[in-house]
């Protein structure tokens, strides 16, 4: 059985394209760019930068605002992003005029992540508040009290219209998308704060990472039953993201490594560290996976973002 497990094993190869230090404190958010050959990053020092995968080491400095940034989003078909601060402030940006930037603070902590959905965008704060906006004027249009906990993470499932929220109560709530309305929590997710949830594109899984440093993946047909539950780091998994093609995923953790998994059998193929790789030094704590070359982006406590090329 563990040879042909192993004719099963996909191969892959990984290969550092650049390494990218323009930010001046840690890099907690990446997003899409302009176009699928630029993507952004936010940090620590309060800069939005955009990059160009063409000329990676050409970076530049589109935002800027006065405290950390926690999270990023572009604004689906318009030339805005949304950034949001340690202080539960988030700071929209017309990058045609962003000196017109507007900061709203809508939660008492820190905002973690955003998602957009049509004309709204939801925002996961750390007072444990889910917020509702309006994207057409900036203002909110609801929050709902989720827990007395950080709200760490979002997703969603548009066919099973449906928010998965990942909470430092060590939960995930799952919400009805048009109503808000509590559908299911599944309590005791992960032995600790649950930092990061990713809807697989096979509609059929629900993934989880959390500060136990366990992988857990979630059955979507059979009531969220869960049906694997790996130590797959050593420290908190901080983000996980999908292949363009869906047929892998990365996890991204404090303990400064990357791994590279199987999506349809959920077998560790890659990993990506320090010493073997050219990975970071400290914490791994954002991942995206851009459809340009299929190339993954890691950003940093380490203060840099660096470019991979999975074939």
């Amino acid at each position: 059985m563990p040879q042909i497990q192993q004719l099963l094993t996909k191969k892959i190869n990984i290969k550092k394209i650049a390494q990218l230090t323009g930010h001046n404190a840690s890099i907690f958010a990446l997003t899409g760019g302009k176009d699928t050959a630029h993507f952004r990053s936010g940090g620590g020092e309060g800069w939005v930068a955009e990059w160009n995968f063409n000329a990676p080491e050409n970076g530049q400095l589109i935002a800027k605002v006065e405290s950390q940034i926690f999270s990023l989003t572009n604004l689906t078909n318009e030339n805005r992003l949304v950034a949001g601060n340690m202080n539960g402030g988030a700071h929209w940006v017309d990058l045609d005029n962003p000196d017109a930037t507007k900061n709203v603070l809508a939660h008492k902590k820190g905002i973690y992540e955003f998602l957009q959905i049509g004309d709204f965008l939801y925002s996961a704060g750390g007072e444990g508040m889910l917020t509702k906006w309006s994207v057409s004027d900036n203002k909110t249009v609801e929050s709902i009290h989720l827990s007395n906990q950080s709200l760490r993470s979002l997703a969603y499932a548009e066919n099973r219209k449906e928010i998965a929220v990942g909470a430092s109560d060590n939960h995930i709530y799952l919400l009805d998308s048009e109503t808000l309305s509590l559908k299911k929590m599944i309590a005791n997710a992960h032995e600790n704060s649950v930092f990061t949830v990713k809807y697989h594109p096979n509609n059929q899984h629900l993934l989880s990472g959390g500060r136990d440093a366990h992988l857990n993946i979630w059955d979507l047909e059979n009531d969220f039953e869960k049906i694997s539950s790996q130590p797959a780091h050593w420290f908190t998994i901080n983000a996980i993201a999908f292949h363009p093609d869906g047929q892998l995923f990365a996890t991204g953790s404090r303990d400064k490594t990357i791994k590279i998994w199987d999506s349809e059998t959920f077998e560790l193929l890659k990993v990506l560290d320090t010493i073997r790789n050219g990975c970071h030094v400290n914490s791994v704590n954002a991942l995206y996976w851009s459809s340009f070359n299929n190339y993954l982006v890691s950003g940093s406590d380490d203060r840099s973002l660096i470019i991979w090329e999975v074939v």
